[in-house]
């Protein structure tokens, strides 16, 4: 039987004794086996991993002495990576490289799992950062993971041993991705905890600068940085941390606060200097005129400093007494020195309210010392508006006419197309109000009130000047120069006689001869009637010349009349 299988083998026998031969080893393809070097051929080293051929790895894989000499040896066990059980001479392809990367990856992803950091040292430069041996395993360290700021010079930091933090692993892709980074942050981390739970709020201690930006300055405490804000550095106005410290500068600061959950240090330098603002309001009392210097101008106002850290505002409505709605940088200007009146102080918000135009002599004040109720004064028509006139007057304050009080007869409309802008006028003065800063004015008021006193009366026979003829009748003008009274004679009471009641039958110029019927001193009205005066001319002639049983006629009587009255009216 046993010749049968020697001579004709199947399948399952060859099957048999090949695990024979191989001791029921298990070989796989992409594992790592164990093996003994049984002889050095040049550069390679022939190693026997139970296969039918041996397998040939260079002996640099297993590395060199100091002498340059390879370490390894006969009869030495090692472990390599097989990579296929026999090429196209029959021989194992084995590889120490991929045993070492292989036993590298096993350990990392156990460390990987725990969390824990990894050395390592930088070996190379690639594209977007540089390549990390940890121990058999290439990882990528991307550039912006070097270091917490970024890093010019990465030379000291090439083949140096040190830990990194893998932050990344994929092993079917064979990649790692590490950082020096987190080490490095979390290393600060347990300082910073460190030296804040020696530092207390309110302790003084000294500090380097280390940086300046536009809000403040860095300041090292010893391995940890504060922040000293521009508000801090001083009591007076500081417009960049530049102009009181310089990076490199020693300085004295005060722990102001620290936030124990963000582990951020506030410090402050004015804190160590008294408080200018402590008694301030005693330093300046309300009503109080001081000179300051103007620090700095916005919209609303203007800053002035009082001494130092001590600084007031003076608001746009306090800048001056005639020029409003300007912006404060055309009435003062950075650095110059200016006269303020103290109006509030708050020392709880550290507010001091200046004004400026208080300093100076308050032109309404002036102006009615000057030009009481009553009196004349003489101006430029600066705006016509439609409620009045607008008269520019002395130290650039205005007066206006409001336009009623233009003239006595004529409508505020047509008393008002009189006169445009640039002309000069004269005006009575009506009322100062100082505090609401106002000057009332009138120019009919230069003139007698034709309504006032008995001027006028009933019934009283007056020549007037026709200004304007209408359908409805006619208008006219009469009194003197500086009194000048306007009437409206109705087209009913242009005549007598009904066919002369026509009033196309006057011209404008035409001065004539009306009776006053009516005056209403309240609306300012006079009424006047041509017929009423032919009534009472009739009336009297008849009287004087004659009656109705004389015998004389109506043109009788009249004509005597008339020819007694031949003179023509100028």
């Amino acid at each position: 039987m046993a010749d049968d299988m020697s001579f004709n083998p199947t399948r399952d026998d060859f099957e048999a004794l090949l695990n024979d031969s191989m001791g029921g080893r298990d070989f796989q393809e992409g594992t790592v086996v164990k093996g003994i070097v049984v002889g050095i051929e040049k550069d390679f080293a022939i190693i026997d991993v139970g296969l039918k051929t041996e397998g040939r790895v260079p002996q640099k894989e297993f590395g060199v002495d100091d002498a340059g000499k390879a370490t390894i040896k006969v009869g030495d066990h090692v472990e390599v990576f097989l990579e296929r059980l026999e090429n196209a001479l029959g021989e194992a392809v084995i590889s120490r490289e991929k045993a070492k990367r292989e036993e590298a990856w096993t350990r990392l992803e156990g460390v990987y799992a725990q969390n824990v950091p990894v050395l390592g040292a930088i070996v190379g430069r690639v594209k977007g950062g540089f390549t990390v041996d940890l121990g058999g395993a290439s990882a990528f360290l991307p550039g912006s993971q070097v270091d917490i700021r970024p890093v010019r010079d990465v030379g000291p930091l090439m083949g140096k041993e040190q830990p990194f933090a893998i932050l990344k692993m994929d092993r079917p892709r064979g990649n790692i991705v590490v950082s020096r980074r987190a080490i490095l942050e979390e290393a600060r981390a347990e300082q910073r905890t460190e030296l804040v739970s020696q530092l207390q709020e309110g302790e003084i201690r000294e500090g380097v600068v280390k940086n300046i930006t536009d809000y403040g300055a860095f300041v090292d405490l010893g391995g940890i940085d504060g922040l000293l804000h521009v508000t801090d550095m001083s009591w007076k106005r500081v417009n960049h941390p530049s102009q009181v410290l310089a990076v490199g500068d020693t300085v004295k600061v005060q722990i102001v606060k620290i936030n124990p959950d963000t582990q951020r240090i506030s410090l402050g330098m004015k804190q160590l200097q008294s408080d200018p603002w402590d008694g301030v309001e005693a330093k300046y009392p309300v009503g109080a005129k001081f000179t300051g210097r103007i620090t700095n101008i916005t919209d609303y106002g203007a800053f002035v400093e009082l001494e130092a850290g001590v600084e007031g505002l003076v608001h746009v409505s306090e800048m001056s007494w005639t020029k409003k709605n300007v912006h404060p940088g055309k009435i003062v200007s950075t650095s110059q020195e200016v006269d303020v009146v103290v109006l509030d102080v708050d020392p709880s918000k550290r507010r001091v309210s200046l004004g400026l135009k208080q300093a100076l002599a308050n032109p309404w004040d002036s102006f009615i010392e000057t030009h009481p109720v009553g009196s004349t004064v003489e101006g430029e028509v600066k705006n016509a508006t439609e409620f009045g006139l607008f008269i520019g007057l002395d130290n650039d304050i205005d007066g206006m006419v409001h336009l009623s009080d233009i003239d006595w007869s004529a409508s505020g409309e047509e008393a008002m197309a009189r006169y445009k802008k640039g002309d000069m006028v004269k005006a009575k003065v009506l009322d100062v109000d100082v505090e609401k800063e106002r000057i009332s004015l009138g120019i009919k008021q230069l003139g007698g009130d034709p309504m006032s006193g008995d001027t006028y009366r009933k019934s009283q026979t007056v020549t007037v000047t026709v200004t304007e003829v209408t359908t409805g009748g006619i208008e006219v003008r009469f009194g003197e120069d500086d009194a000048l009274m306007t009437a409206f004679i109705r087209k009913s009471d242009l005549s007598r006689d009904r066919q002369e009641q026509r009033p196309e039958r006057f011209a404008v110029g035409d001065r004539i001869d009306a009776q006053i019927t009516n005056i209403d001193k309240a609306a300012r009205r006079v009424s006047m009637s041509i017929k009423s005066l032919e009534m009472a001319e009739e009336k009297e002639a008849i009287e004087q010349f004659g009656s109705s049983d004389s015998g004389a006629s109506l043109g009788d009587i009249l004509g005597a009349a008339l020819r007694e009255r031949a003179t023509p009216k100028e």
